[in-house]
């Protein structure tokens, strides 16, 4: 089937892919037997993310079969976060889709994962893993701690998902914050909601999964919870957290005197924890003041950003 293109498009599925071009042939085929007859215009977008396995070719070679294939090239690996920013910047639909290369998950799961958005019912849709995956104990851990963390309502945020194209201005482009997408998501009040997604055994090639991910993404979900809960009011933790040990500090100043100069008994450690306290309490709250400064012009930048967004949304998807 031949696919017409056009201006603006209701669907891009960006496709994120590092030496997958034994899956790339099969990824695409079933993508046109999947969505060609769906009911909505799209296209598909896989960025190369810096592969080593013969990629570049083998998606030269795609691009001239299917009409719907774009294709980004990176000339090293830059992760999934900057590839999905990559094929963003591009895309031309109203509602992207991450889809990973590897055909754990099948294009013929993707009419029904957009579904909701296109119907209005939602603007974010997250699939949630049917079967049985390598990584589950992790993901379990993860979707846990988020739920737990953020309070949001889903039971598998590390999956494949749909989403309104402005959702993706509002993630910092940062490594790996693709994985908090949706909590970002759903702290700026967009409405959320899952599906069951099959999870089906990698064809061919190798998992980029290590363990070595996981404290790096323990500390990204430590600082992705401290930018939602402080980010735009630090001050409410440098400033409480600088006034509880400022007090602690100047009741041990008190102590410190009354055993001086009512017992005569003079304690160096006491005085050193009373220095030690009252001078962490001003550093907090200097800190405070200054990341009420740095807030403060966040939020002019993304205002900024905001209005430049709106100025240039009829050029866009040109």
């Amino acid at each position: 089937m031949t696919i017409v293109p056009v201006e603006t498009l209701d669907v891009s599925v960006l496709v994120p892919a590092k030496d997958e071009a034994a899956n790339l042939p099969e990824l695409l085929q079933r993508c046109e037997a999947a969505l060609a007859p769906a009911g909505f215009s799209f296209e598909v977008i896989i960025v190369n993310d810096g592969s080593r396995d013969g990629s570049d070719g083998v998606l030269r070679e795609l691009e001239l079969r299917y009409s719907f294939l774009r294709v980004i090239n990176h000339r090293r690996q830059r992760g999934i976060a900057d590839s999905l920013r990559s094929a963003g910047e591009v895309a031309r639909g109203d509602v992207f889709v991450f889809y990973p290369a590897d055909l754990q998950y099948l294009p013929e799961d993707i009419p029904g994962l957009v579904a909701p958005i296109l119907d209005g019912r939602a603007d974010i849709v997250t699939g949630t893993k049917q079967g049985r995956y390598e990584k589950a104990f992790v993901s379990r851990i993860y979707n846990s701690l988020c739920r737990w963390l953020f309070g949001v309502r889903v039971t598998d945020l590390n999956s494949v998902k749909a989403y309104r194209r402005e959702v993706m201005l509002g993630v910092p482009l940062r490594p790996d914050w693709h994985r908090y997408m949706v909590v970002i998501a759903a702290a700026d009040g967009y409405r959320l909601t899952s599906l069951p997604v099959p999870l089906y055994p990698r064809r061919a090639g190798i998992s980029k999964f290590n363990w070595r991910r996981i404290p790096v993404g323990l500390f990204d979900l430590i600082s992705v919870w401290f930018q939602l809960r402080f980010g735009r009011k630090p001050m409410l933790f440098f400033g409480v957290g600088g006034a509880i040990v400022f007090v602690i500090g100047f009741l041990a100043g008190i102590a410190a005197l009354v055993l001086r100069f009512a017992y005569g008994i003079g304690l160096r450690p006491l005085l050193n924890l009373v220095e030690m306290m009252v001078i962490s309490g001003i550093v907090l709250f200097g800190f405070g003041f200054l990341g009420e400064i740095i807030a403060g012009m966040r939020e002019e930048t993304r205002e900024i950003g905001r209005g430049l967004a709106r100025l240039e949304k009829p050029d866009v998807r040109d």
